[in-house]
């Protein structure tokens, strides 16, 4: 298909007003809507809050009468099933728009082509691909939902130049400077769920949750629309014990524990990963896995069918490993300190033993941000 430069004008406009709903619209996907007629726009929106209305439904409520005869173009397929908002290809079809162009299908098994073909079978001119990997890349996390029935996992790791997390006795508070570390709230805020292990709860008792205030948001995001991410901790011998802050109410949390463990901390058989015994507290127990150890795939399977998108992993050197090693991380965040700590600090990531280069993991960079001394480094296998 050929597309015009003020197509792609357009296009690149709902694609910036996608963004906007990165923090809210979990786990619906980023979609940004913009209508012209006559070469000049007289509607836009985008998809603000799970539940609410849809990028198109606002960009038609701003533009009235004249979104007749108008092109809307929009970063997702129209949405032809009934969820809890009604379907978006229906109302563009109502409010009588001429043509239609879209960055990309919608890999939602409800969707999947059902929105063109209703567009087009009203006589609605419809045309799909530009943009698309921008699109593409405002959504990982649905896509690869809808698409591997998995979450995007993003490896997140403070180090020091030399690639140490902290010392030999175990400090590493701080390593990086302020405004790394409010880049990593703004991370964590993007996410529907953070991950670590049971040793990582022991040693340091994190939080993990998002600390923002109101005014901390950027001006377009409504504050009340955030949800926060649920806390994943993987303990496979069922170690947690009371009275640390992960247990707090102040956010979900979910542990997962081996088989055998979970069997004992339920009472009764656990036939399956979905099975959640209680324990004390805001705490849900999940199974997953039938061994002696947390069954990482079957983790994030549990996490996919609770529609959850992107899960930030912050974990030490043993577990984020464990998670590269096997071939499930899609992201790697490393945000880099001008320190230098030495060959007896802890290293960053536990690997095997590789015997020859071809053998270690190759990552590619995709972006460097300097975040006042410190630089933040985003690698993908």
């Amino acid at each position: 298909m050929t597309f015009t430069a003020d197509d792609a004008l357009h296009m690149a406009h709902a694609l910036r007003l996608a963004e906007r709903g990165r923090y809210t619209t979990a786990p619906n996907p980023n979609v940004g809507c913009v209508l012209v007629r006559d070469g000049v726009v007289v509607g836009e929106g985008w998809h603000e809050v799970a539940g609410g209305p849809h990028a198109e439904i606002n960009a038609l409520k701003q533009a009235g009468d004249k979104a007749r005869g108008a092109t809307a173009y929009v970063t997702l397929e129209p949405c032809a099933h009934q969820g809890r908002t009604g379907p978006c290809a229906g109302a563009l079809l109502v409010a009588g728009v001429s043509r239609v162009v879209a960055a990309m299908q919608d890999p939602n098994p409800n969707v999947a082509g059902k929105g063109f073909e209703i567009l087009k079978s009203a006589g609605i001119a419809v045309e799909h691909g530009l943009m698309q990997a921008e699109a593409a890349a405002l959504n990982p996390g649905f896509l690869k939902r809808m698409r591997a029935g998995k979450p995007w996992v993003t490896v997140k790791l403070g180090m020091s130049l030399d690639g140490r997390t902290a010392l030999g006795n175990g400090e590493s508070k701080w390593i990086t400077g302020e405004a790394a570390r409010r880049d990593v709230q703004f991370l964590r805020a993007r996410h529907q769920a953070i991950l670590t292990g049971i040793g990582t709860v022991l040693a340091d008792d994190p939080q993990l949750t998002v600390r923002l205030t109101d005014a901390d948001w950027p001006d377009y995001v409504n504050p009340s629309y955030w949800q926060p991410p649920l806390r994943v901790v993987l303990d496979s011998q069922g170690r947690l014990p009371p009275g640390r802050q992960i247990s707090n109410s102040s956010a979900p949390t979910l542990v997962c524990l081996a088989g055998k463990k979970a069997d004992k901390t339920a009472g009764k058989p656990a036939d399956s990963a979905k099975q959640e015994p209680a324990l004390p507290g805001m705490i849900t127990a999940l199974r997953c896995g039938d061994g002696e150890r947390v069954d990482l795939p079957a983790v994030l399977a549990a996490l996919a069918e609770r529609q959850i998108n992107a899960v930030l992993v912050e974990a030490g050197a043993t577990l984020a490993g464990a998670f590269l090693a096997a071939g499930l991380v899609d992201e790697l965040m490393l945000y880099v300190a001008p320190k230098l700590l030495g060959d007896s600090a802890r290293p960053l990531l536990q690997l095997p033993v590789f015997t020859a280069l071809p053998q270690c993991p190759q990552l590619k960079l995709v972006d460097v941000r300097q975040l006042g001394d410190d630089l933040r480094l985003t690698l993908r296998p």
